[in-house]
């Protein structure tokens, strides 16, 4: 007969829990590291197929004649975010990560409109503000999904 322990429920001793070993953690450090270059590669490619089609343009940015895309945001301010997002996200269940996401993507319809006042986004008359709406969701959602992957 096999005897095994277990703790009391009122014990107020800590439960001995498997502590995240070094490569757990670096593996972590990875996703995000991954998610974060998939999610400014991803954002550079279509920021330069919508300027492309002429949907909108950035009249202030980094290097114009060499770029036609705002660099700062598709390699700074894009993985940061992304990284920022993820940390909250990955300590969330499903729906409050649902609810965040869709949160995340209705402020990107007034940062935008923020950020055509201020001058440094310039969208096509015939831009809805919806799609990025739908646009941005669906980013995180994949984002999600590759950080899911690569942990």
């Amino acid at each position: 007969m096999k005897n095994t322990a277990k703790q009391w429920k009122k014990s107020s001793l800590p439960s001995l829990q498997k502590r995240q070993s070094f490569s757990d953690r670096s593996k972590k450090r990875q996703a995000y590291v991954i998610a974060a270059l998939f999610s400014s590669i991803v954002g550079t490619y279509l920021d330069l197929f919508f300027v492309g089609i002429g949907m909108y343009h950035f009249p202030m940015q980094l290097f114009p004649e060499i770029f036609t895309v705002n660099i700062a945001f598709t390699l700074l301010i894009l993985p940061i975010s992304i990284i920022l997002f993820l940390y909250v996200a990955d300590r969330m269940l499903f729906l409050p990560r649902c609810i965040m996401i869709l949160t995340i993507s209705t402020a990107i319809i007034f940062i935008e409109k923020a950020a055509e006042k201020l001058g440094g986004f310039i969208h096509h008359p015939d831009w809805n503000h919806t799609y990025s709406f739908f646009g941005y969701m669906l980013f995180l959602v994949i984002v999600w999904r590759v950080f899911r992957f690569f942990r």
